[in-house]
């Protein structure tokens, strides 16, 4: 509400009238405080903040001229008698803790003049909203102020020289995170102002960049901090199929979205299409997040994607995320690697296993490693079969996760003698991870309610 040259009328006597006079303290209100008894506290800042404090008991001419009245008398017939009196002046009004009484309520209040941050409840819980606003209140430089005020001497020049939409947003974003905030923030304003003025001279050759990142397994409190902040940063998504709504929406709701998914049997972009859409995105200058599932070194193909960008000169970052098979082994609760039992793991496709001949890693296989199977259901029976006629004993543990990390999530398990019952299971459509090995045997089972055996569950079925 604008107060600036209007009066606000606190009545009331003690910490609670303290602590609405500390609150529109911060605000251009002329301030006044009708208290019959002040308490010295409140005489002594009402004294220093040059507030008119009228030593009087309550009357509703006091407030007649009032722009808001606060009422907080700790004294519930009078509070509501100040209430009605201000409804009769049409006035707002509010009663300290009393929810009821409210025309409206105060926030918590994080405070970087002119950057305001409210925390409210709906006057359900001011302590919980005091514990919110100290933790913001925390990550924020105090240099935040100075840095928004210096922005508003800027304003008029950006919405001359600056075309809307991206280039602007861009501006600001290197105004608010690069060197003007970093000067602002050692107390330099004339390198700020210096900062700021060649961010103008310099509008034409902001570069593009693309970030690739792991959007994890599924579950988007799985993403990790950074990946959310360049979500929140990005011009262009680009996504894969296997990503679910929930994490793209964690962008930017203006960002552009783009789809390139990747199911079996449906590709709606070939890979080079797809290199040649993060560079053309580069070169005009946009901010990119390649959006993959699960990590996007791990047969998310970021190889390729990172050779066509170096070759293109579009500058580039890697985001770490979350992979299957480590989701898949939280959710049986099963370790990948357990001393004396296992003591190396390999990631692995069903596909690897269709050759004539078992890929180097078998091996390790045989020789205790837990072996994670990306995307391996209708090739279930080769990689049983074949790591069977290798020698790996077919009471071997398996585990099997779909979807997993997600609420809808389904663990099997069983032998590996049991494996190729798996490609028969056609209500498994989301993504399925096998895992191989004698750690599987250490899996929580019994939290997933899964029957003895593979088999038995698809005769159940």
């Amino acid at each position: 509400m604008r107060v600036e040259g209007r009066f606000v009328v606190i009545v009331g006597n003690g910490a609670e009238a303290l602590a609405k006079a500390r609150l529109l303290g911060q605000s251009s209100a002329d301030l006044v405080i009708v208290a019959d008894a002040p308490e010295p506290e409140l005489t002594a800042w009402a004294t220093e903040n040059s507030a008119r404090l009228i030593h009087a008991p309550y009357d509703a001419r006091y407030i007649g001229k009032a722009a808001l009245i606060f009422a907080a008398t700790d004294d519930e017939a009078l509070d509501t008698r100040i209430v009605a009196d201000a409804h009769a002046l049409r006035i707002p009004v509010n009663a300290v803790d009393r929810p009821a009484l409210c025309d409206f309520y105060t926030p918590a209040l994080v405070n970087r003049a002119p950057l305001a941050i409210a925390i409210g409840t709906e006057g359900a819980g001011p302590v919980l909203a005091q514990m919110v606003r100290a933790r913001i209140d925390r990550m924020l430089s105090p240099s935040l102020g100075a840095l928004a005020g210096l922005a508003t001497q800027y304003r008029d020049a950006v919405e001359r020289l600056v075309p809307r939409g991206l280039p602007r947003r861009r501006f600001w974003k290197a105004f608010f995170t690069g060197e003007t905030a970093r000067a602002t923030e050692r107390g330099d304003l004339a390198a700020a102002r210096r900062s700021a003025s060649s961010l103008l001279a310099a509008l034409d050759d902001q570069p593009g960049h693309v970030a690739l990142v792991g959007a994890g397994p599924g579950a988007e409190d799985l993403l990790t901090l950074r990946a959310q902040r360049l979500l929140m940063e990005a011009d262009v998504i680009v996504h894969d199929a296997l990503v679910p709504d929930a994490v793209i929406a964690m962008g930017r709701r203006d960002a552009e979205r783009i789809g390139v998914g990747k199911r079996k049997g449906c590709h709606s972009k070939t890979q080079a299409e797809i290199n040649a859409l993060l560079v053309e995105l580069g070169r005009d200058g946009r901010r990119v997040v390649r959006l993959k599932s699960g990590d996007p070194l791990i047969f998310g193909r970021a190889g390729e994607e990172m050779a066509a960008l170096r070759e293109a000169g579009i500058s580039y970052e890697v985001v770490p995320g979350v992979t299957a098979a480590f989701a898949a082994a939280a959710d049986f609760e099963l370790p990948l690697t357990l001393r004396g039992v296992a003591s190396s793991l390999v990631l692995t496709t069903g596909h690897d296993l269709k050759g004539d001949t078992l890929p180097d890693w078998a091996s390790l296989a045989l020789s205790g490693a837990t072996v994670a199977v990306y995307m391996g259901r209708s090739v279930a029976a080769d990689v049983a079969g074949r790591l069977i006629d290798a020698g790996l004993s077919p009471d071997t543990a398996v585990a099997v996760v779909e979807n997993a990390s997600l609420e809808g999530r389904r663990l099997l398990h069983g032998t590996l003698a049991d494996l190729p019952s798996l490609a028969r299971r056609s209500e498994l459509t989301g993504p399925v991870m096998t895992l191989i090995g004698d750690a599987v045997a250490g899996a929580n089972f019994e939290r997933s309610g899964a029957l003895a055996t593979l088999e038995k569950q698809l005769e159940r079925a």
